[in-house]
């Protein structure tokens, strides 16, 4: 079985949004505005009722955009984020089913981990970037530093606790290929509809590059 490759996706994405949508009409307006800042890969977590609905309306009415389904806990999720139109998966943990469906899964994976042992369970089976989540929480970049001398091969997209303030430590690592972060698309914000506030945090973190 080859695993598809979630690693071209990030190309010049430092930084990808990670949204939780309580209402479908605010979809297409916040992907819309995080691409126009520079952030074309997002990722919408699977955290409300609305999240198959809006990773649809993003598919479907930005093509440039990258939408991806996070949160995806169940070998179930699966199909129902490929139908609603996701082009990569997110797993914040990743037992053994889970990790069987997302090698098979047609479009690329990025399995979660929080441990050594997770990483090189993943690793065997054929993953080459994990998502490391809780990123602060379970020891951020210092783990990241130490991580990369037993898993040399492996790449991260660390997410969990991250903001402006610790982004480009995290970045400055050679196995992290992107950061995961909400703080682009603050909750007031989205709410009130200020999505010129949003473009301009995204293309503050889209600054971010190496």
């Amino acid at each position: 079985m080859t695993i598809l490759d979630p690693i071209p996706l990030f190309s010049g994405t430092p930084v990808i949004p990670v949204l939780t949508i309580e209402r479908v009409e605010d979809a297409v307006p916040l992907a819309r505005a995080l691409a126009n800042g520079g952030l074309r890969v997002i990722e919408v977590t699977l955290r409300t009722a609305t999240a198959f609905a809006a990773v649809k309306s993003i598919a479907d009415a930005l093509p440039e955009a990258v939408v991806g389904l996070g949160t995806v806990t169940r070998p179930a999720d699966i199909s129902a984020a490929i139908k609603a139109g996701a082009k990569f998966l997110v797993s914040p943990g990743t037992p053994a089913a889970l990790a069987g469906a997302l090698a098979a899964a047609p479009v690329p994976a990025i399995p979660g981990c929080a441990t050594i042992s997770e990483a090189l369970a993943l690793a065997e089976r054929g993953f080459k970037c994990l998502k490391f989540f809780p990123a602060e929480a379970s020891g951020g970049v210092a783990w990241l530093k130490a991580a990369a001398g037993p898993l040399p091969d492996l790449r991260f997209c660390p997410t969990g606790g991250i903001d402006m303030g610790n982004a480009a430590r995290y970045l400055a690592l050679p196995n992290v290929v992107a950061i995961g972060g909400s703080w682009v698309a603050p909750k007031d914000a989205v709410a009130v509809g200020a999505f010129d506030t949003i473009t301009t945090l995204a293309r503050q973190a889209a600054a971010l590059r190496r």
